[in-house]
């Protein structure tokens, strides 16, 4: 009978054999957040709309476009398209950019974007990031560049390109967007259809569209590096200065100026030329009027993100080894009624020790079972019969190269066994 109700477009499901790959990511992303001071912060997937209008920018795509929202009853909520907003109002309605500054956080968890589904890029994503409230210096930016290259390097990711740009400041940008629409304005023509929407929405993304015949029009365009007032030179050669002595490679790309309205200064992207056009695998920058525009005191911000989805895309592109997912120490099986008891009630010690191990809850004959132990990759596998029972006794097998040992069937003996074999991937403790 064939399926009737199927995913959505444009979401997945993680089954269970690949799911020691995101586990992998997700804790190689947090321990190494940890490691620079950010402390992991978990906030709802449902939001108030204007919670991202106020934030992400009432220009953006994903605002205008991409957003699942919903009219419940007096309010309009929506599902978080992102996680700088969330991290924001958290941050004020906790009351925690009243303790020592900088606050630093960081967040895994799913994004909805109602965009189109394509290699990498899924309507529910998986997203990773940081955050950073009250540190104004250049060494903060460096910081969180340095945790997602840190994260590369964890993962074994080689390859990838950090971009860095300025887009200014709300002194300077004004007059920078003025030349930019200038000049746009003498190939309205030419533009796609796209870009003559964001020559009055918002100038800046003229710069990031792929189209071919546009992106040739933005070679000439005006530059924002050529624009910045004092302050944003100052703070973009101080980047430049504390990457270097840090040992960071990276591009000055003036065509990085990220999609959302609220960044200013630095801007950065991570690609990597392994998925195609849309190269992109995290980026962030800064939003120092962002606090302060979401209802809090003036407070400098900045922070990156990036699609776990497309991390691990990249990691089997460039053949990137994961872990070997772990699977089952010992599989008891057993011959009759009491044995099974028995097989239970060893499998539920064992289990609190933090092993993997697996007895029959099938009623299988013992033929039977040591199949299903092959096929799920038991490690050990025994079985409880009468005689065993009455000896007080069993033989564990290898169930790679076959060897037997002999061990008491009690549940110290097999913990201890287990132990000798397998302390290393002990859990639970």
């Amino acid at each position: 009978m064939p399926l009737k109700t199927k995913r959505i477009r444009g979401t997945r499901d993680i089954v269970p054999a690949e799911i020691h790959k995101w586990r992998y990511v997700e804790r190689a992303a947090l321990k190494v957040a940890e490691c620079y001071g950010f402390g992991e912060l978990r906030t709802p997937i449902i939001e108030k709309t204007e919670l991202f209008v106020k934030g992400t920018g009432t220009t953006t795509d994903i605002v205008t476009k991409e957003m699942y929202s919903f009219d419940m009853g007096r309010e309009n909520i929506s599902l978080r398209p992102e996680m700088t907003p969330n991290a924001v109002r958290a941050a004020l309605e906790n009351g925690l950019l009243g303790d020592a500054l900088p606050l630093k956080l960081c967040y895994i968890g799913p994004c909805f974007r109602h965009e189109n589904p394509q290699a990498g890029r899924y309507r529910q994503f998986i997203q990773f990031g940081v955050e950073c409230f009250g540190a104004q210096s250049p060494s903060a930016d460096v910081e969180v560049i340095c945790v997602a290259r840190d994260l590369f390097e964890r993962l074994g990711i080689g390859e990838i390109k950090l971009r860095i740009n300025s887009i200014g400041c709300p002194d300077c940008r004004p007059a920078y967007n003025q030349k930019l629409v200038a000049y746009y304005e003498n190939h309205k023509d030419e533009i796609c259809d796209t870009c003559k929407e964001r020559l009055t929405r918002n100038p800046l993304r003229l710069l990031d569209c792929k189209n071919d015949r546009c992106k040739a029009i933005a070679m000439d365009a005006p530059k924002s590096l050529n624009h910045l007032c004092s302050d944003c030179e100052s703070h973009f050669s101080g980047l430049k200065t504390r990457l270097d002595v840090n040992g960071s490679k990276y591009v000055i790309d003036p065509f990085i100026v990220r999609g959302l309205d609220y960044y200013t200064k630095t801007v950065f992207e991570f690609t990597s030329d392994k998925i195609g056009s849309q190269d992109a695998i995290g980026g962030g920058g800064r939003y120092d009027p962002l606090v302060e525009q979401i209802g809090g005191p003036p407070t400098p911000g900045l922070g990156f993100a990036m699609g776990l989805d497309r991390i691990l895309m990249v990691m089997e592109e460039n053949a990137v080894p994961f872990p070997e997912p772990k699977t089952r120490d010992l599989y008891i099986g057993s011959m009759g009624e009491e044995e099974g008891i028995k097989a239970l009630t060893l499998t539920c010690a064992l289990r609190r020790e933090g092993f993997i191990v697996e007895c029959d809850t099938m009623g299988r004959s013992v033929k039977a079972q040591m199949k299903y132990a092959n096929k799920i990759g038991a490690r050990h596998s025994c079985i409880i019969g009468s005689n065993e029972l009455a000896a007080g006794n069993i033989k564990i097998k290898n169930m790679e190269n076959g060897e037997a040992s002999d061990v008491a069937l009690t549940e110290k003996a097999l913990i201890d066994f287990l132990y000798g074999k397998y302390a290393d991937r002990i859990v639970i403790k």
